[in-house]
Formats: C-alpha cells, structure tokens, sequence
C-alpha cells in the first residue's frame, strides 16, 4: 500500500505544480481586469486542487459549519498544519487577504499575482514598527469589506505540537472591528509538511462559532486558541483511528509530525 501512496504522492506534485503554471497563463488577462477577476479563478484552481487530490491520492474533504462563516469584513483564524489550507480556504469568501513575508512578492510571476491580489508583505526583521503597519492595513483592508485569512501561530506546526499563538494576532482583531471565525482542521495527517506524499483519508475541516467584535484582548486570544486547540485535537483523534483503521497503524511520515 505504502508503494502505491508513494507512486499516486509523486503524481499528484507533479501534475500540482504543472497545473500552476498553467492557471498563471489562464490568469494573465485578469492584470486588466479588477482584483476580483483574479479571485475568482484562485478559487477555480483552489478547487481543482482538491478535487485532483481526492482522484488521485483518495484523500476526500468535508467541511463542517460552513453555514456559521458571516459575510463581510471578516477575521479567519485557522490552524495551520500543511500548505493544504493556504489555497483551500480561499474557496470560500468573495475577498480574500493574506499577511505574508515581503520575500514572496520577489517571486517571478508569482509575486506579480500577490500584488494584484492587493495582500500584505511584512518585512519580518524590521521589527516591531513593520508589525504595527501590517496590522493597520489589516485593519483598513478588513474595514472595507475584505476577510483576512490568517495563522495565529505564523507558520505550520507539526500534528501533536505544542501550539504557540503570537499576541500580534490580538492587535490585528482589535484593529478590524470585525467578527472572527475560528477554523479547526486535521490537514497535517494527510498533507504533512516537509514531504511530498499525500496520505488518503477524510481530511476535515470545521469552522466554529465566530467571536464578536470588541472582546478584550486577553479573553480574545484565549477563546479563539482554546476552540481552535480543542476541536483541532478531536478532529486530529478521529482521523487518526481512520488511518489506523486504513493501515493498521498510523503512517510513519504522519506520526512523525507528533
């Protein structure tokens, strides 16, 4: 079995980064069109993502709670376990934002669409006023109807890890004025990081209730990290029995990430 997953693994890159280069050449008219020309087809190649990664790698995806995720000005505030999420969670709001490292914009082509997508670049080592900035474009951004997608930790995290939520995602809720959904997900089991293979199962992701506007900063980073941690571990615990279930044990490279 473990051949197979590795063979249908290699396909599914391969054929996951030619698939980009050819939504770059699709998406080139949407330089003259407004931003949400280019939007829409992110969430075309969001789709056709997951959908060649339930063909191809027998990873199936249901989502929870989708009819709890509000409409306008919206904070996102996911757990962050693969780069799975970073394009599958676009499918479901009409504006989109990430906060990223200025670095990405330096990409060919790449870093073209990220400009056009109107997200913000945060130069990491120009310390504490750079963080202050990003966080007041957050706030005009989110103000003027978009959803600010973001990860409280600030990078991925092994399935199992410790969590460590940065206090900078507080400032940035303080600065919206807006509702923020927590999303709670398993992706690391299937999609872990540091490794190509994809491993088949039900891959879930569950949006939970959205906190309100105004709390505390205290009591915001405490029920936003504790929903997030609680639901994830359960989802997290299911898939695990699936897998054990699958292969009479958990994958090593998913094990590994514990």
């Amino acid at each position: 079995m473990l051949v197979r997953i590795f063979l249908r693994s290699l396909i599914y890159n391969v054929l996951f980064y030619l698939a980009l280069l050819a939504w770059f050449v699709v998406a080139i008219p949407t330089f003259a069109l407004p931003r949400s020309a280019l939007m829409t087809l992110a969430r075309l190649w969001a789709r056709s993502n997951i959908w060649m990664l339930r063909s191809i790698c027998n990873v199936k995806v249901e989502y929870r709670g989708v009819d709890k995720i509000p409409k306008g000005p919206l904070i996102v505030a996911s757990k962050h376990q693969s780069m799975w999420e970073t394009f599958a969670l676009l499918q479901f709001f009409d504006q989109p934002l990430f906060i990223l490292k200025r670095e990405l914009k330096w990409i060919p082509v790449f870093g073209l669409y990220l400009m056009k997508a109107g997200m913000i670049d945060v130069d990491r080592s120009a310390g504490g006023r750079a963080l202050l900035k990003m966080a007041r474009r957050a706030g005009e951004e989110v103000r003027q109807g978009r959803q600010l997608i973001i990860f409280p930790e600030g990078t991925r995290r092994a399935v199992g890890a410790a969590p460590r939520y940065k206090p900078g995602v507080a400032q940035i809720y303080a600065n919206c004025h807006a509702p923020c959904l927590r999303v709670a997900l398993n992706s690391g089991l299937f999609w872990p990081r540091r490794t190509f293979m994809r491993y088949p199962g039900t891959l879930v992701v569950e949006f939970l209730d959205p906190l309100p506007p105004g709390l505390p900063r205290e009591e915001f980073l405490a029920r936003m990290s504790g929903a997030i941690e609680e639901a994830t571990g359960r989802l997290v615990e299911a898939a695990r029995r699936e897998q054990a279930r699958l292969f009479g044990r958990v994958p090593d490279s998913a094990s590994a990430e514990a």
